[in-house]
């Protein structure tokens, strides 16, 4: 796959942002990435270990790989208890947490941002900026009426964790991408981006359109400037990779999209594994490989 040519004005910007990255690393401040639980739960099942069991020795895998901080799944406020200490101890930041949540029904919706907010309340004190929530699927296309149920429901969470000074990050994966994207398009046009913003995803983006290259360009076309954080997973021939690295999604051109939107998201790594990745390395390993790679191509970013 080609990369779009960079004009001279932008060849200049992203050089200088090059620049600027290589002199933070030089003093030993290197482009913050973080890692999304997600992976480190399917390397170690790999390895036939449970990375739950043992979260001190988990976590310490984590700085281990070289990353800078840890977005973990939560699913209630104790758990930022157990988390902040051991996060502290190992030198990680949080400043993201993934929660789900179900959106398409106005009695659940209601719980759903009930708990979404008491964890926020919590996770702000530990250096939270970003909520990130994936509205349950169900299985088969949303109706309209359950479509403008969680467009509003989301609309009501982002607008009460604005006000407490967080960012609210929509992310989708396959399924919402089904149908020509309805029903990830019937969020992004049923929210305000004040309250609203977009946890791009660019490889469930690109395998949920049919592995559309087209339709993630275009998706940041349009919500580019929507962006606080990207996911980060690379795939081979529509394989999950081991590794970061060349593959189906062309991370160069979306950097430059994403530079052009100016923004500058948290970024997210989210290596994992599936049915045919390679298997030639442990779960520090792979991270860190991964970490290198990340922190050449997106320095733009930082």
């Amino acid at each position: 796959m080609r990369t779009p040519m960079l004009s001279r004005r932008d060849f200049m910007a992203a050089g200088a942002a090059l620049a600027a990255a290589a002199r933070a690393g030089a003093a030993g401040e290197p482009l913050h990435l973080s890692s999304n639980s997600y992976s480190w739960h399917v390397y170690y099942q790999r390895e036939k270990k449970n990375f739950g069991a043992d979260l001190d020795a988990g976590l310490a895998d984590v700085a281990k790989s070289g990353l800078n901080g840890y977005e973990p799944g939560i699913g209630g406020p104790g758990e930022i208890d157990r988390l902040a200490p051991l996060l502290k101890k190992h030198g990680l930041e949080m400043r993201s947490i993934y929660c789900g949540s179900v959106m398409h029904d106005p009695a659940q919706a209601g719980k759903s941002i009930e708990r979404i907010v008491a964890v926020a309340e919590k996770a702000k004190a530990v250096g939270t900026k970003i909520v990130v929530t994936n509205p349950n699927p169900i299985g088969k296309g949303k109706t309209d009426e359950q479509l403008k149920t969680q467009a509003e429901a989301l609309q009501k969470l982002g607008e009460k964790l604005s006000g407490m000074g967080l960012a609210l990050a929509y992310h989708n994966h396959d399924p919402e991408m089904r149908q020509e994207g309805r029903e990830f398009h019937s969020v992004m046009k049923g929210t305000d981006p004040k309250a609203v913003t977009l946890c791009l995803d660019a490889h469930w983006v690109w395998r949920g359109s049919g592995n559309s290259s087209k339709v993630l360009s275009e998706v940041v076309k349009l919500y580019g400037a929507r962006v606080s954080e990207l996911h980060i997973r690379q795939s081979a021939n529509g394989v999950w990779s081991e590794t970061l690295g060349e593959g189906d999604i062309d991370y160069p051109a979306l950097v430059q999209g994403l530079a052009e939107a100016r923004v500058k998201p948290l970024l997210v790594m989210e290596i994992a594994v599936e049915k045919g990745t390679p298997n030639t390395m442990d779960s520090v390993e792979a991270h860190k490989r991964s970490a290198e790679y990340a922190r050449k191509v997106f320095a733009p970013l930082g």
